[in-house]
């Protein structure tokens, strides 16, 4: 049963990578670009006048033999004029490959760069399913070795590996029109037959290299995810954990790399011996035509010159081959996330979403992120335009997967979501983000500058707007302190920066964008209570005339909210406002109570430390205390 599958997978490995092809080929002819067109058509001219040219060589170095051949009373002026010309020849010969290269350099960066963007913009439009399913280590690697892999189609199929066929067939036809048909039948025998043995150790070698692919994969994301959650590895003390799993993926590596290394020996033997059997076969014909008068020394001398040039290109063809072997699966995985269909996709012909009002109404909405588990079960609930909506319950009940539903990360399973009126899934996702703006609780900033994480939320604001929204989230004096100021680099996912202040910035980014519906998920749970109260009097101010959708676990942050749903197991169990659910005593009446209750237990262990310090050492607690 074994060969079968064998078989299919070989039989889908090619078929993938001829799609990888013909993926490939229209960046070179590209619609728009008439300019790259015509760069393509010079750089092809170009190709074919070097390989005339440098067939044409070996004539002129027969000539200077021949006229230098003892007994010949040639004037001296004839082997100065080839030399001149075989110089002159070999010349013209690399200086059309130099100059075709850089003709040709543009097309291939342009390939290059629309391959690369493609992907990546697709890889935006993924749902978040799927980038949470993926580790970005190995998803990194995969795309940047895809863009090193086009680079090399690009420059060596097309000019080398097609220019040398091309050049083989000419020098055999010379060859069979003007020597002994053994030297041309000889010719093509010992490039047919390295050609078939290349082909195939270099498809039997295939699986050693995509086992090293999957291993150095393994290896890498390994390494990349240990070093992003770097400070969790040193709580718990797991340097050499870590180190113990990256040295079994680096193991397996090895194992995969030795095996590529041993048969590449052996690929590189079996070429030289079939490039030197040949070689000995045509160079004994020719020396026998010399000896019988047939051939003349400068035949034997422009056969083996021939030979050279031919087995040059030969050899280099063979080290081509197995990187474009290596290429083509390389480009085929980084094509193959582009033929990963979005989860979430616009219909044909959808609008951009109008918000008039900005009402929010969760109709009926059930869903689950598997089938075997529904995380929301019948929510229903409306935010009227420029009113504020909390939503509150234990860790687990739905809270934050209610905001992912309404960004449309994931469509509902059953019922709507509307905004004025639209199903989400109508209108496109684009215009839909842009109108909410989010200060989530995981706050994550790009390793850049406190200004650039700022201006993410609206890239064309100046300075001066940027700097408002700032004094809004309470952070500029915060960054006007640092020595840098809005030119302080972050940090890797803004380790440089405290949980609070991570989270002022997003709160900054947030304003900054000035959406028509505001939703806060937990947005100042990393704050201490002087600063919260200072934020939560700012996100009011913000939020006035806003449609505003408040995710919270401290209770004490949505107390003004016009309305507050309690989830609890994926269903509202309790609405209404602040006093009125205290009054029922139900659900979120014991919330406020625990937390109420925690808070004191707070305020007096903090009492009983600072009584504790004033007793021992008094000059270091501040008057007031």
């Amino acid at each position: 049963m074994s060969r079968p599958l064998r078989e299919t997978e070989d039989t889908a490995t090619w078929r993938g990578q001829l799609r990888a092809i013909g993926t490939l080929l229209p960046l070179l002819w590209p619609r728009d670009r008439k300019g790259l067109r015509t760069r393509v058509l010079v750089a092809a001219a170009l190709l074919i006048a070097a390989k005339f040219t440098n067939v044409y060589v070996p004539f002129f170095y027969k000539g200077v033999v021949d006229a230098l051949a003892p007994g010949d009373d040639k004037l001296l002026v004839i082997p100065i004029a080839l030399i001149a010309g075989y110089g002159l020849a070999r010349i013209g010969a690399l200086a059309f490959g130099e100059l075709r290269d850089i003709i040709f350099i543009n097309v291939a960066q342009h390939a290059i760069r629309v391959a690369a963007l493609s992907t990546f913009r697709h890889l935006h439009r993924l749902s978040l399913r799927f980038h949470l399913d993926r580790q970005m280590g190995g998803l990194s690697r995969s795309i940047e070795r895809g863009t090193k892999a086009i680079q090399f189609l690009l420059e060596y199929l097309a000019f080398h590996i097609l220019p040398t066929l091309f050049e083989i067939g000419l020098v055999c036809t010379i060859l069979l029109i003007n020597y002994d048909w053994w030297i041309a039948a000889i010719t093509f025998a010992t490039v047919v037959g390295y050609i078939t043995f290349t082909l195939v150790v270099t498809e039997w070698r295939g699986k050693f290299r995509r086992e090293m692919n999957v291993t150095d994969n393994e290896a890498m994301t390994k390494a990349v995810d240990s070093l992003l959650n770097y400070e969790t590895v040193k709580y718990f003390s797991n340097e050499e954990h870590e180190a113990r799993r990256f040295d079994k993926s680096l193991g397996r590596y090895e194992k995969a790399a030795v095996k590529s290394a041993s048969t590449l020996s052996l690929l590189e033997i079996g070429q030289n011996a079939t490039i030197g059997l040949g070689l000995i076969a045509v160079m004994l014909i020719a020396a026998k035509g010399v000896v019988d008068g047939s051939m003349t020394v400068g035949d034997l001398v422009l056969v083996n010159t021939f030979l050279i040039q031919l087995y040059q290109p030969l050899g280099f063809l063979g080290f081509v081959y197995r990187q474009i072997k290596q290429s083509l699966i390389d480009m085929e995985k980084m094509f193959e996330l582009t033929d990963i269909e979005a989860e979430i996709s616009d219909p044909s012909g959808a609008p951009a979403v109008a918000i008039p009002q900005g009402e929010v109404v969760f109709d009926r909405v059930s869903f689950g992120y598997d089938p075997r588990r529904q995380i929301l079960f019948d929510v229903s609930f409306r935010v009227p335009p420029g009113q504020t909506v909390a939503i509150v319950g234990p860790s687990g009940a739905g809270k934050s997967t209610i905001s992912r539903l309404l960004f449309r990360f994931y469509d509902v399973t059953g019922g709507a979501i509307r905004i004025d009126g639209q199903d989400i899934r109508a209108v496109t996702q684009d215009s839909l983000r842009r109108s909410i703006g989010i200060v989530p609780q995981d706050t994550v900033l790009f390793n850049d500058t406190v200004l650039y994480n700022i201006r993410y939320g609206r890239p064309d604001a100046t300075d001066e707007e940027v700097f408002e929204a700032a004094r809004l989230a309470r952070i500029h004096d915060f960054v006007l302190a640092m020595p840098d100021g809005y030119k302080t680099v972050v940090g890797e996912r803004g380790l440089k920066l405290s949980g609070g202040e991570k989270q002022r910035v997003a709160i900054a980014r947030t304003i900054l964008k000035g959406p028509r519906i505001m939703l806060f998920d937990e947005a100042t749970s990393a704050l201490d209570s002087k600063t919260e109260r200072e934020i939560q009097a700012s996100l009011r101010e913000v939020s006035t005339n806003r449609t505003t959708l408040m995710i919270a676990h401290r209770l004490s942050t949505i107390i003004h909210a016009d309305e507050i749903l309690v989830l609890d197991k994926g269903r509202i169990v309790e609405r209404g406002r602040h006093g009125d659910l205290l009054a029922q005593g139900g659900q979120y009446a014991a919330m406020w109570a625990r937390q109420q209750e925690a808070a004191v237990h707070e305020q007096a262990l903090v009492n009983a430390l600072v009584d504790g310090v004033a007793k021992v050492k008094p000059e270091l607690v501040p008057a007031g205390e």
